[in-house]
């Protein structure tokens, strides 16, 4: 298996003839409103662009995951640091095949996409010779969460590989121990950039959650959803410091922009 990780959220799945593309912001650097005006620089998002391998990459895809979209129904509320315009144009022109949450299936299917997976909470579900499992994901602490879109990570596990949790965008939650510790996946993907609108408590784990979340992940750890987005303070630097601080580092992989990680 492979990981191509492009930007943020934004990476690609190699597992042989499969090209998993996973929550496609695939837009120009400024392509998008700022998230966050008054807590932090409103700077348009993404921040920067996507690698030059991308294009190389994203030529190769066959399948898309989609942790979650829309919030509401209601398409400026749409989540488009994991499904921007250039996402969707590249998903339905291609007619790549989707997996997303159940409650984000018809939305989807309304804007074009060939969405071939609605999943339910804790249903493993045949999947390119293996197995997805949608793991019920909390988009923030507090009231916060009501509003935003809850949609889920995912569990795969494909032939002859070693098994994946994508976390997704979610703070550290009785589900989210459930599929660490019951699951046992090889290797784990966490959102580590703590994303905050200008009011409410954080989009994702703090720090301390992320640290939890390493601590009981049985394999290596891709922390990811950093340095693109205007809401989200934690650097690579700076989740690299807090690290090494417990002696983790040898756990954590924080892939580069356009960096390949191998297993």
């Amino acid at each position: 298996m492979k990981i191509h990780h492009l930007r943020s959220a934004t990476f690609v799945i190699e597992s042989g003839e499969h090209f998993i593309l996973i929550d496609p912001m695939l837009g120009e650097k400024g392509s998008m409103p700022p998230f966050s005006v008054f807590r932090f620089k409103a700077e348009k998002n993404p921040t920067v662009d996507l690698p030059v391998n991308a294009e190389g990459v994203l030529s190769k895809v066959n399948q898309a995951l989609v942790t979650h979209s829309q919030t509401f129904g209601f398409k400026p509320l749409q989540h488009g640091d994991h499904l921007d315009p250039e996402g969707e144009k590249f998903l339905v022109e291609k007619g790549i095949p989707v997996t997303t949450p159940a409650k984000d299936k018809a939305y989807l299917e309304k804007y074009g996409m060939t969405v071939a997976n609605g999943l339910e909470a804790w249903t493993p579900t045949p999947y390119l010779g293996g197995e997805i499992t949608a793991v019920p994901a909390q988009h923030g602490h507090g009231w916060i969460h009501k509003v935003m879109a809850n949609g889920c990570g995912f569990f795969l596990q494909l032939p002859n590989e070693p098994s994946i949790y994508i976390s997704g965008d979610t703070v550290l939650t009785d589900d989210v121990k459930r599929a660490l510790t019951e699951l046992k996946p090889d290797i784990t993907v966490v959102a580590a950039g703590q994303a905050q609108m200008d009011v409410g408590q954080p989009l994702l784990m703090p720090t301390d959650e992320v640290m939890a979340f390493i601590q009981l992940s049985p394999g290596k750890v891709i922390a990811n959803h950093m340095e693109a987005l205007n809401h989200c303070p934690v650097d690579r630097e700076t989740l690299a410091n807090s690290i090494q601080q417990l002696g983790l580092e040898q756990k954590v992989l924080i892939p580069a922009d356009g960096e390949t990680l191998e297993f």
